[in-house]
């Protein structure tokens, strides 16, 4: 508490001692303020220690001993893992990964931890949480809080590599400030909620190997700010929407291995930024668009094992850049397209296994290329191939 403090000014004679005077002036004034400011500082408040305490008591990492610093009154001081808000005390961040380069690892001599339990729901008594990383820990089990809907300044929501199971909450959608939410890796069922598409600032989606079923949402294409969408080796059925192909942001998408079906939608080509498109062990069905293989920044594309068939379309430019294309295992028949010695790059091309009949085009990229990316088609002939029979 600040105190009444008088200092008398003395007759200033000279300028040297005006400066002298304003210094010391300061100093005094800065000796009295800070302390009370430091008095007055924000710190945890007991709720929020407690929550923290009950969500440990559902968890036990027996190498670590990451949560041995969680002691003392102060929750925003010095525990492993954990910060606040300056402004608020109030606990903001949670961040506790099991493989990572935090010194932590190192003195333990470990590359990554062991932690089991389950994620309690008591962390929804964090009203003020914003970030709850709780990943590769391996063990950790049981259900995504449903309440964690519940805090409004969630922004970061990352649980992946456990073993958690059951779905994800129903109403993930009130969530409309998260921008990344990583569940890949888990033991998650059920279906995705069609209330993820209210997730309006969603930037990064990762739902990876997983046991979520059925469809895709058709309003998936809600998500402009996505940049990915990683949907693979899950259980996932019904065709691709269509709203996909209006995503701005999309760069990466990924849903290989499910049991996807149908066309392949003529707009995928039409994603200003696409740059990774894998749809590979899926049950895909007709033509490829040419509109998808002329699309100017796709750099990997990934349709094998699949039943696409009709024709490769000839729509290859001077701007196409492949670091990998891999069509094989499908229905795909006629000709390898002449325009792809016109692309810029084409790195790794696999057409094998098809029925795709003729001479292999003369130059790059298939002066590089091996046997192995041509065979078992119908009567494709010429280099790395047989010389072609007259």
């Amino acid at each position: 508490m600040l105190t009444d403090v008088v200092v008398a000014q003395p007759l200033l004679t000279s300028p040297k001692m005006a400066a002298m005077w304003h210094s010391f002036s300061f100093i005094v004034v800065f000796i009295i303020v800070t302390p009370a400011l430091r008095a007055t500082a924000a710190r945890c408040p007991a709720s929020d220690r407690n929550a923290l305490l009950a969500f440990r008591s559902s968890l036990s990492e027996p190498y670590l001993g990451i949560f041995s610093s969680w002691t003392g009154d102060d929750c925003c001081s010095m525990w492993y893992g954990v910060s606040c808000d300056p402004t608020t005390g109030r606990v903001a961040d949670i961040t506790l990964r099991g493989e990572s380069e935090d010194p932590i690892l190192a003195r333990a001599g470990r590359t990554s931890g062991l932690m089991m339990g389950a994620i309690s729901p008591e962390i929804c008594r964090l009203e003020r949480l914003t970030t709850l990383i709780l990943a590769d820990w391996k063990q950790i089990t049981g259900s995504i809080p449903p309440c964690v809907t519940s805090l409004p300044f969630m922004r970061i929501l990352d649980l992946v590599g456990n073993h958690i199971s059951g779905p994800i909450p129903g109403d993930i959608g009130r969530l409309t400030r998260l921008t990344v939410l990583n569940v890949a890796d888990n033991r998650i069922s059920g279906t995705i909620p069609a209330s993820i598409t209210a997730l309006t600032s969603l930037m990064h989606l990762d739902l990876s190997n997983n046991l979520i079923s059925g469809p895709i949402p058709a309003d998936f294409g809600r998500l402009r700010m996505l940049s990915r969408a990683l949907l693979a080796r899950n259980r996932l059925s019904g065709g691709i929407p269509e709203s996909i192909g209006s995503m701005p942001r999309l760069a990466d998408l990924d849903l290989a291995s499910n049991h996807i079906s149908g066309e392949l939608p003529s707009n995928l080509g039409s994603i200003p930024v696409l740059s990774s498109l894998y749809l590979d062990s899926n049950q895909l069905t007709g033509p490829i668009p040419a509109t998808l293989l002329a699309s100017r920044g796709l750099g990997i594309l990934n349709l094998s094992r699949n039943a696409i068939d009709g024709e490769i379309p000839d729509a290859f430019t001077t701007r196409s850049y492949y670091t990998a294309m891999d069509l094989s295992h499908n229905r795909l028949r006629g000709k390898v397209p002449r325009t792809l010695v016109t692309a810029a790059y084409v790195g790794h091309l696999d057409l094998s296994h098809n029925h795709l009949c003729g001479p292999i085009p003369v130059g790059s990229p298939f002066d590089h290329l091996e046997a192995a990316s041509f065979v078992h088609n119908d009567c494709l002939c010429g280099w790395p191939l047989p010389v072609c029979k007259p």
